[in-house]
């Protein structure tokens, strides 16, 4: 109507009025498609893996990164013992090469004895019939979270909280400046960064500790 009124004053009114404002929300791309009929593996970490040794058990998870005009998507493989990321992809794209090629990658470098756990959500990348295959000959038992359940993926998700507060994320300009930025960061990250779960060593000197 034309008064100049102070956002103080109007909120103080509509909360007389009971009036709240209808804010949009913010879009975030959804990195997980449980919904899926690729089938599901069980979680074994359920059973209270008790685990004692670097290349036991792999959890892996996607979040998004910002870009100015669109969103990328970045793929994680991290020891669970040593919280060291073994293997890891920046992509446009989220489909079952994402995650492959962060599984390839973490093969070739650590090179696990049969047996280990491969962990992740039920997300539909995990559950492909390339990926699959690729655990299969690596002899890797295949684990994922229950439905609908954050906590079983909890490891992954203060990872790429560390990640994103401290590589302070908004937006990149492209994705070679975007990859540029990660891959520094996660060098840091193995080799630098103290974690206090480690008794304050870094994931690569927590390994090299443990190496008989």
């Amino acid at each position: 109507m034309g008064y100049t009124c102070s956002r103080s004053k109007a909120r103080k009114i509509m909360d007389q009025m009971s009036l709240a404002a209808i804010q949009p929300r913010s879009f975030k791309p959804r990195t997980t498609a449980s919904r899926h009929r690729l089938g599901y593996s069980p979680n074994l970490l359920l059973e209270g893996v008790d685990v004692t040794r670097w290349n036991q058990v792999w959890v892996g998870d996607i979040t998004y990164v910002g870009l100015q005009s669109q969103f990328a998507y970045l793929a994680l493989l991290m020891d669970l013992y040593s919280r060291k990321i073994v293997g890891w992809t920046l992509d446009l794209s989220m489909a079952e090469s994402l995650v492959l090629s962060s599984l390839q990658q973490a093969i070739r470098q650590r090179q696990p004895a049969p047996g280990l756990i491969h962990h992740t959500d039920r997300g539909g990348q995990y559950a492909g019939s390339e990926y699959r295959a690729v655990l299969a000959r690596a002899q890797m038992r295949q684990s994922m979270s229950r439905a609908g359940d954050c906590y079983d993926s909890a490891f992954m998700e203060s990872c790429f909280g560390t990640l994103k507060t401290e590589l302070e994320m908004t937006s990149y300009q492209s994705l070679d400046h975007a990859k540029r930025e990660i891959e520094e960061y996660i060098n840091y990250y193995n080799a630098i960064r103290r974690h206090s779960s480690l008794d304050y060593q870094s994931p690569t000197s927590f390994e090299l500790a443990q190496t008989p």
